[in-house]
């Protein structure tokens, strides 16, 4: 008889505002764990597809994708891609937008990802990791993300305005911690787009640690081209630029994390 394997470290990357770097932020740090030989899962919960399209990966030559293991059952073993980026996908398309309708209906929607994650491990696919990159909303995907996770990441542009939805997102994690995932943790804010020539800058990432209690994910993201480059030629940062100031704050936060996780 096969043995569960142990569970991974799921943890979900949510910020409900867009163009915070938060996709960019999962495939870096998946990579950068997967140079660490730590076996990797990244999900794309984001109809958008940005994840699977910075892969390589075009979602319309896709025919199976998270949209199906959530509503329709399909085994998520199915539909799993291996990446040039030595992680695993679970990629999505923009069939993903129907889901949110699709599970507004359903009984226990929340848990919906919880129980793929338990599908997968049942299956004898065994990760150290799971990413989950989370749509930009705090609708039914994010709260089912929280649901399923251990931790969660806020990545967040070092400006004023970028910082007035995280006390929303906090709410929803509060709500998920009374009513679905009791253990769900704040692993802390990731600062990202990051100009540490700027009083600015330096004095936002200030007052968020202050203003909300929460721990700062050490080194900030630089601001760099490089990474509008990645996704372009379907790699992370990590491959198309490896020794960029990028690429290396994403192997020390992905280091800080390992030293989280206890792994």
């Amino acid at each position: 008889m096969n043995s569960v394997p142990a569970p991974p470290t799921i943890l979900a990357v949510a910020n409900q505002k867009g163009g915070v770097a938060k996709t960019t932020s999962v495939a870096s740090i998946g990579a950068a764990l997967a140079e660490r030989d730590q076996s990797v899962l990244l999900v794309d919960l984001d109809p958008q597809s940005c994840l699977t399209f910075s892969l390589g990966i075009d979602p319309e030559d896709l025919e199976l994708s998270i949209h199906h293991v959530l509503t329709k059952g399909t085994a998520v073993g199915e539909v799993i891609i291996e990446t040039d980026d030595g992680v695993d996908l679970l990629p999505a398309t923009i069939e993903l937008a129907r889901a949110e309708a699709d599970l507004l209906t359903r009984t226990g929607r929340e848990h919906v990802l919880r129980a793929v994650m338990d599908d997968l491990r049942e299956s004898g696919r065994s990760y150290d990791w799971v990413l989950l990159d989370c749509p930009p909303s705090l609708g039914v995907l994010t709260v089912a993300a929280l649901t399923a996770a251990e931790g969660v990441l806020i990545p967040l542009q070092c400006e004023t305005l970028s910082h007035r939805g995280v006390g929303q997102l906090l709410d929803t994690v509060h709500d998920v911690r009374r009513f679905t995932n009791r253990d769900l943790a704040v692993w802390g804010v990731l600062p990202t787009l990051y100009d540490g020539r700027t009083t600015h800058a330096r004095t936002v990432l200030e007052t968020i640690s202050q203003t909300y209690d929460l721990e700062v994910v050490e080194p900030p993201i630089p601001k760099t081209i490089k990474f509008a480059e990645a996704p372009a030629a379907g790699r992370s940062i990590l491959a198309t630029s490896r020794t960029s100031k990028g690429a290396q704050a994403y192997r020390e936060v992905a280091s800080a994390l390992l030293v989280r996780a206890g792994r």
